[in-house]
């Protein structure tokens, strides 16, 4: 994991980027076909609340388009996150890595 800090005019913001699996946590268990995309979306904050330690985090549109690609049944497997933290005011963004 890389880790990088900017400190702008008002802002204090922190970058990382992490791979996050999803195959044990949505395919291992017992989720139903029908909700795995959801239960996935639910997963990715989850994990990265606990990880940042935030309570709001805000996923961007496309990182969304890329976990609903293949619909509601397959998400992806693994998926690979820019995160950006903002200190001032405890909040998280969640971005794909291009």
């Amino acid at each position: 994991m890389s880790t990088e800090e900017r400190e702008g005019e008002e802002k204090t913001l922190k970058e990382r980027i992490m791979v996050i699996s999803l195959s044990k946590p949505i395919y291992g268990r017992k989720v139903p076909r029908t909700r795995r995309t959801p239960r996935a979306v639910r997963y990715l904050k989850e994990r990265i609340q606990r990880h940042m330690k935030v309570k709001t985090v805000i996923i961007d549109p496309s990182l969304n388009d890329i976990l609903w690609a293949r619909g509601i049944q397959k998400p992806p497997r693994k998926i690979e996150v820019k995160i950006v933290k903002d200190e001032k005011e405890d909040l998280v963004e969640v971005f794909p890595v291009e």
